[in-house]
């Protein structure tokens, strides 16, 4: 079965492809010749997901999955939530982002927060979707080196390491996207054998 994940992030395809086993081909966009810039416009991760994966479908006529990730912060009313990604303005900075979250939570005892992942999975035309959280808390300053996004100020609760101090493996073991996928995958794993 070949699946198109629409996304131009290197960084979220390499965590996919070591979550999908070899029974799925996995294409990026540039594998469909995909220069297009993919609409995000909707209000919630839900929203921008399925526009994602119907756009990809629609207009390629490929079985596709697109994801939206948020960072959810309780002290700031669920913010920067589905404005994650451009939360410090239009350039997608990550250290910009990071920086004003971490302003925003100056002196703020509250730190809880969580990550969610929504996928949309759109076969021949109809969609499912999947959802993945992680618990955890903002850190009061960056710590390590790997990951990418808020992953440096984000330590989930089952851990005493941030997201950036882990390895890959151990990040998807317990990361919101990685539990995202595990549904994907079993659910195409029952698909494929129906």
């Amino acid at each position: 079965m070949k699946l198109v994940f629409a996304t131009n992030n290197q960084h979220k395809l390499q965590e996919i492809k070591q979550l999908l086993d070899d029974s799925i081909g996995l294409l990026d966009l540039n594998d469909i010749n995909c220069t297009d810039d993919i609409p995000e416009k909707q209000e919630t991760l839900e929203g921008n997901a399925s526009e994602k994966s119907f756009y990809i479908f629609n207009k390629y006529g490929m079985n596709c999955f697109a994801d939206d990730t948020g960072l959810e912060i309780e002290a700031l009313n669920g913010e920067p939530g589905v404005y994650s990604a451009r939360y410090a303005g239009e350039e997608r900075s990550a250290e910009n982002n990071m920086n004003l979250v971490l302003e925003k939570l100056y002196k703020i005892k509250n730190r809880k927060a969580r990550f969610r992942t929504v996928i949309s999975l759109v076969i021949d035309g109809h969609e499912t979707q999947f959802e993945g959280v992680v618990e955890g808390n903002i850190l009061e300053e960056k710590r390590g080196k790997t990951g990418f996004g808020y992953d440096p100020i984000f330590q989930p609760n089952e851990s005493v390491s941030s997201f950036a101090e882990m390895s890959a493996g151990e990040k998807n073991k317990i990361s919101h996207r990685g539990r995202a996928v595990q549904k994907l995958v079993v659910y195409l794993t029952q698909f494929k054998t129906q």
